[in-house]
């Protein structure tokens, strides 16, 4: 098992270098010029060059690059070229907001999404299958934003259970953050709740049809141990798309925070890359790699423990 692992972090290490070398180059053919939108266009030529000189973009594209690797590896990511205070102090006290929003919707995906998933597979044919699967067309057709304005509209402005915007540290107020952080993650996971639950139906019923369900049945196994064993033997893809639907509401959140006035990650990356700060770009990158990377391990380990022939993979 410890190979196992190792296999996987050596893995993740190699993708983090590669997405940020990658995001390091593109992050800057496609901004071009920074000190445009840091200084703005009202900006006199004297004053972009003084910028250029002070951030360093100046020098040759190659000799940047080594400069922010060089820090990288020592896990410095530099200072932000809007306000030149460290990258990750700025990151780290957003950085909450977001993983709040996106832990609470990955909670409610599992929860859910296992038990639609369960339902649904369980009794193939019946109104909570088809409930499944009409829910998973229509989500999937409904965009992301229209249904956040849809959730304040209902719950916040009209029945008023839940702020509209803005967003309540867990420190003020347990009560008031579990709230200001209910209908961005509900916004986030509707999608990806049916997305399980049609994945963990699926194979529900494909495990279900093999010769040792029935083998268990036959040696007189109450059905609550059966239907364990299936479910436990149909979690993997659930598992895998779990760990996909991370990465997207992750990605989500950039448009879930900026409907909802939250100060996290993804207004940190929409106002970065508007004012060209690409430290501030790098930084967001390199830290949600990292997530991702360890969730992504979790998973495998997680997979591992339920399927052994995994570790071999």
């Amino acid at each position: 098992m410890l190979i196992f692992i190792a296999k996987r972090l050596i893995s993740g290490v190699i993708l983090l270098l590669v997405v940020s070398v990658a995001t390091f180059f593109l992050a800057h053919a496609a901004i071009g010029d920074p000190t445009v939108g840091l200084l703005g266009s009202s900006a006199t030529a004297a004053q972009q060059d003084a910028l250029a000189a002070k951030i360093g973009t100046d020098r040759p594209l190659l000799t940047q690059f080594l400069d922010w690797f060089s820090h990288l590896v020592t896990f410095d990511l530099g200072d932000s070229w809007r306000n030149f205070q460290p990258v990750s102090a700025q990151v780290m006290l957003k950085l909450p907001v977001t993983l709040s929003v996106v832990t609470f919707a990955i909670i409610l995906t599992a929860v859910f999404g296992a038990v639609f998933g369960v339902l649904a597979g369980l009794r193939p044919g019946t109104w909570i299958d088809k409930l499944v699967k009409g829910a998973a067309v229509v989500l999937f057709a409904l965009p992301g934003f229209w249904v956040s304005l849809v959730l304040v509209i209902w719950f916040a402005v009209q029945l008023k259970w839940f702020p509209a915007v803005g967003y309540t540290p867990p420190t003020t107020s347990f009560d008031g953050w579990l709230r200001s952080i209910t209908l961005p993650a509900v916004s986030l996971a509707l999608g990806a709740i049916v997305m399980v639950a049609e994945q963990l139906r699926n194979a529900i019923i494909t495990v279900g049809a093999q010769d040792f369900v029935r083998t268990l049945r036959s040696r007189g196994l109450s059905e609550p141990r059966v239907i364990t064993h299936l479910v436990r033997a149909s979690a993997p893809p659930a598992l895998t798309v779990l760990a996909v639907m991370f990465v997207a509401l992750l990605s989500g959140a950039v448009v879930v925070e900026s409907i909802f006035s939250l100060p996290g990650i993804g207004a940190l990356t929409q106002g970065s890359a508007q004012n060209g700060d690409i430290p501030m770009l790098l930084g967001v990158t390199v830290i949600s790699v990292v997530f991702v990377v360890l969730v992504n391990l979790i998973l495998d380990v997680v997979l591992g423990w339920i399927n052994p022939k995994v570790r071999v993979a």
